[in-house]
């Protein structure tokens, strides 16, 4: 739980999911299965109105999963 709030944590993990989306290794729909469920939650957080998490939990929630599982996919090597 400490590592969640924890801003080193959370840099390191925004760092990962910047070099994934500009790696030229991860395929186009593998950084759109990211980028597109985060922009809409942005661009309309009413439509789950019955979801009280905040836009940058979301983001953040789904840049921890993200970067797991593309980091699992093609290694974690990529520049």
């Amino acid at each position: 739980m400490s590592k969640l709030l924890s801003l080193r944590h959370w840099r390191f993990v925004f760092v990962r999911i910047y070099r994934l989306l500009i790696s030229k290794e991860v395929k186009t729909m593998d950084k759109l299965l990211y980028l597109v469920p985060v922009l809409l939650y942005w661009v309309m957080p009413d439509v789950l109105p019955f979801l009280p998490i905040d836009d940058i939990a979301v983001t953040m929630i789904a840049a921890e999963f993200y970067t797991r599982y593309m980091e699992r996919k093609y290694g974690t090597h990529l520049q």
